[in-house]
């Protein structure tokens, strides 16, 4: 494989030499990798985070995986077929697939997985898949997912958290802790991990690829600051980082011991208002939908491009990518029109309210606060920005304790989860506990109706409810910036954001 290619910082798939290795299954070294942030718990059964997403990238294979085109390809599962009501998925598994503690991965594995997902008390997959009335083991090598109605997401949910397969044997035997020690059947066993500073995982020599893997062991260390991160990514402390400052694309470009990778995301940013949980709710922009009307048209997502992202990002008021076939071309970036933010306040009756922002403690997240902070000044708003590390600020949401915050998501290759999970009614990440009647109804229609053209129709309405209501304004699609070593080799960026150590080698 060629070294990786510095790239030209263009919207888009940015092509990488490399890929899924066929040579010998040698292995030497230590990756490390450089994470925005901490995970929450490591257990897909609980995990809410991009930074757990991370780390189960390596540690846990899944039924699905996404390829870099977004289609949707074998992982543990070699081929799915559907019956021709949409009722039942069968899927045909991997053959000879061991846990890392020896278990097989097998049909009746994956059945006591997707069962714990639907039922452990503690489950947070549970609405992932709410349509799963059984889960049939029709043989060893074969599973059969029985639904109540057709679920047209299934197959993209399979191919995240809820495609996840740990050992049951582990889980059962763990109970509730099993996040301390998970033990999956992915390419690298939990080692240890250091709160805040790093995750260690070991390789894995019973990994059913293990000719794709070429490190023994790979170390995540979470730093918030992506400055940091390229000053130890420059000092020789890290191999690869993620979520690369767009300020510092043009000097990762121009260094020859470095190497910038790119490549249009599915995720967004979102400023989420609390409009239904606990008493911050009863506040001006909580209660009044004109409210948050305003507070659009005081910002403008443009500038927020240019003047945070470089110009790099994708400015939009939407869930899904203008060139997404879910897209509501009707309903385009409205202008900023700080005249009509005024007037709206003035017809709300709070001429000069006061909104406070939680925000995460990273440059970008506070940068992107403050400069809709100074745009919403300009129509009378006063926004107070309060920053928190991730968690922290999850937890102060699960509580209501907020007004509105900045969330950002990783996205998905299929609308509904894009939408749902900060939108529906049954959401746990539903943290402002918006709950539309109208628009939970048009979610289901959408769910269920296979017919690429039919379900489309239902999401230019599922965009029309949202964007009336205002329980969050989307703000812009990210652009996935890597910098790695330009030692490190085969990296292939996914627009999903994670980094897949299958094929990468160091020199």
């Amino acid at each position: 494989m060629s070294y990786l290619k510095a790239a030209a910082l263009a919207l888009g798939v940015l092509t990488v030499a490399g890929g899924v290795s066929t040579g010998a299954a040698d292995a030497a070294g230590t990756l490390r990798i450089g994470t925005q942030e901490d995970p929450d718990r490591l257990d897909p059964a609980l995990g809410g985070t991009f930074g757990g997403r991370f780390i189960f990238t390596a540690l846990c294979d899944k039924l699905v995986d996404l390829a870099p085109n977004l289609d949707l390809v074998p992982q543990l599962a070699t081929s799915w077929s559907w019956s021709p009501d949409g009722r039942t998925l069968t899927m045909n598994l991997r053959h000879g697939v061991t846990f890392q503690d020896g278990e097989p991965m097998d049909a009746n594995a994956v059945k006591a997985n997707l069962e714990r997902y639907r039922a452990a008390p503690d489950s947070v997959r549970k609405t992932e898949l709410k349509p799963v009335s059984a889960i049939d083991v029709v043989d060893p090598s074969t599973v059969r997912i029985v639904l109540s109605q057709p679920y047209a997401p299934l197959i993209a949910v399979l191919s995240d958290r809820a495609g996840m397969m740990a050992s049951p044997k582990a889980f059962e035997r763990m109970g509730k802790d099993f996040f301390t020690h998970p033990v999956c059947s992915g390419p690298f066993s939990f080692n240890e991990r250091v709160a805040q500073d790093h995750i260690t995982l070991d390789r894995f020599p019973g990994y059913w690829n293990a000719n794709a893997i070429h490190f023994d062991q790979v170390i995540f260390r979470p730093t918030p600051d992506a400055t940091l991160r390229l000053v130890n990514l420059r000092a020789g402390q890290l191999d690869i980082l993620q979520d690369l400052a767009p300020s510092d694309a043009g000097s990762v470009r121009n260094d020859p011991k470095l190497a910038l990778t790119s490549i249009t995301g599915l995720g967004y940013a979102a400023v989420g208002f609390n409009v239904g949980n606990g008493p911050k709710a009863g506040g001006p922009f909580g209660r009044d939908p004109r409210m948050r009307e305003a507070f659009e048209a005081a910002i403008d997502r443009n500038v927020i491009n240019q003047v945070v992202m470089g110009g790099l990002f994708v400015p939009d008021n939407q869930t899904e990518l203008p060139q997404s076939p879910y897209f509501n071309k009707a309903i385009p970036v409205p202008p900023r029109d700080v005249a009509r933010a005024k007037a709206l306040l003035a017809a709300a009756g709070v001429e000069h309210p006061t909104l406070e922002m939680i925000v995460a403690n990273t440059p970008r997240d506070m940068q992107v606060a403050e400069v809709m902070q100074s745009m919403a000044a300009d129509a009378g708003i006063t926004v107070k920005i309060i920053a928190g590390e991730a968690n922290a600020n999850i937890a102060a949401m699960n509580g209501g304790n907020f007004e509105s915050a900045i969330d950002n998501w990783s996205g998905r290759a299929d609308p509904d989860p894009n939408i749902s999970i900060y939108l529906a009614c049954d959401s746990f990440q539903d943290w402002g506990k918006y709950c539309s009647p109208k628009f939970n109804n048009l979610l289901a229609e959408a769910r269920a109706q296979t017919d690429p053209t039919q379900r489309q129709a239902v999401y230019r309405q599922v965009v029309e409810t949202y964007t009336t209501d205002r329980p969050a304004l989307f703000l812009y699609h990210n652009t996935w910036l890597f910098a790695s070593t330009a030692k490190l080799k085969g990296f292939v960026p996914v627009p999903d954001g994670l980094i897949r150590i299958q094929g990468m080698s160091g020199e």
